[in-house]
């Protein structure tokens, strides 16, 4: 029997503005479906609009959802958020009746073919939601390396699909209870399509027009879409090292960096949409550990240098050990070190360079083709979900014990797994 692709399948990739990697995910994997002509209508559906359609909560407290937590990351307000979560999951719990009824009515209303999920700790709600259109398949998709179990990403014993974009989240996945059937692993995360290819540039040419030094070591400094108060230390402490400062949504932020005196060439910038642009011409990159920015620097053959301390946000903490597992670049305990850092990657740039070289990335990519996969397999089921998964395992791997590094060691030396029992803040 030959199997077609599903044509005229419609498609909701569920996302929320909380932090905005969310969002770029969705819109990145849109992107290239669109791009490879598969035959599907995608829907972005912003997960707290379908579940407040009448925009009760942003008239009654004045603001969206997310707002709140988008300014805490703005000021760098992250200490305690692990904390935070457990009060989150705990509501979403106490809610769990309610979300299952406004996000049934949703999908009643709007009758997709499949649902993917882009968003944590709501899954368990989407999930029961579904169970009312039992011929559709619901995926989540982790947008981070790992989950950060319990019920962030992978709720145990769902009727569902993963995908996976580390063999860190398989594990976590397959200890949950499913099988091979439904956990799908990819090379990576979810990074735009225009990260990959494209015509070689002229970089003393794209640097002269920049207004930077083509013959100096650049940096580009980056804290996701909001940026973060921590960029005012290391500019200071890096005023001889040529740098592009991406500031985001900060314009505060922007003025200040623009105010500082520097004794090297500096760019700084607020929102753009030409990360990769910037990149291109930057020999390393600096930022906190998210999963977003971290796949494009390595995308761009650029180290990394991160943080891990109590500040570091709980989901992004694995982030770091991931990079000391695959030589990509330097751990810190805190930015107050960064010009140690700095030096060290400049003087083995071409080992690291050649361990991130070894990282290959093509969820993007490779995403579709699950989906797709999932699809047939819906078609082929009369009730449309996978098989209820094995029973549970015992215990759901968590992400390491920390590891930092503090060391101008090129990236082939073997990563530092040095525990830290205390941190500060640059």
């Amino acid at each position: 029997m030959v199997h077609r692709p599903p044509a005229g399948k419609i498609i909701d990739l569920v996302y929320f503005n909380a932090g905005g990697g969310h969002r770029a995910a969705a819109a990145a994997l849109e992107a290239v479906i669109r791009e490879q002509g598969r035959p599907w209508r995608v829907r972005s559906v912003n997960l707290f609009e379908a579940l407040d359609p009448r925009g009760v909560f942003r008239r009654t407290t004045g603001m969206a959802p997310e707002i709140y937590y988008n300014a805490r990351l703005k000021r760098g307000w992250t200490l305690g958020l692990a904390q935070e979560l457990k009060v989150l999951q705990a509501l979403i719990r106490l809610s769990h009746k309610s979300l299952v009824a406004q996000l049934r009515r949703h999908w009643l209303a709007t009758r997709p073919d499949l649902v993917a999920s882009l968003v944590p700790n709501f899954n368990r709600a989407m999930y029961g939601a579904l169970t009312a259109l039992p011929h559709v398949p619901f995926v989540t998709i982790l947008t981070d390396l790992a989950d950060y179990p319990p019920h962030f990403w992978i709720e145990p014993q769902q009727m569902q699909h993963l995908i996976c974009g580390t063999p860190r989240a398989v594990a976590q996945a397959q200890a949950a209870g499913y099988d091979d059937r439904h956990v799908h692993p990819t090379t990576g995360m979810i990074i735009r399509p225009d990260f990959y290819g494209g015509p070689d540039i002229d970089r003393a040419a794209e640097m002269g027009s920049l207004g930077l030094d083509p013959d100096r070591p650049t940096g580009i400094v980056l804290f996701g879409g909001h940026g973060s108060r921590v960029m005012r230390g290391i500019a200071r402490r890096l005023a001889d090292t040529q740098l592009i400062l991406v500031c985001g949504h900060n314009a505060a932020l922007e003025a200040q960096l623009r105010a500082m005196p520097a004794a090297a060439p500096r760019l700084v910038l607020g929102f753009t949409t030409e990360i990769r642009r910037y990149m291109r011409v930057s020999d390393f990159f600096i930022g906190k550990p998210g999963p977003g920015s971290l796949s494009e620097a390595i995308q761009q053959g650029l180290p990394v240098i991160v943080a891990r301390n109590a500040w570091t946000m709980p989901q992004e903490r694995y982030n770091t050990d991931w990079v000391a597992e695959n030589h990509a670049g330097v751990v810190l305990e805190s930015f107050k070190s960064i010009r140690g850092a700095v030096a060290g990657v400049i003087a083995g740039l071409e080992g690291y360079r050649a361990d991130v070289r070894r990282i290959h990335n093509r969820a993007i990519f490779e995403i579709p083709q699950i989906l797709d996969r999932i699809l047939q397999g819906a078609d082929m089921r009369p009730e449309g979900r996978a098989p209820r998964p094995a029973r549970v395992a015992s215990r759901i791997p968590t992400a390491a014990a920390p590891r930092t590094c503090e060391t101008s060691a090129p990236a082939s030396a073997a990563p530092c797994a040095r525990r830290f029992d205390t941190a500060d803040r640059a």
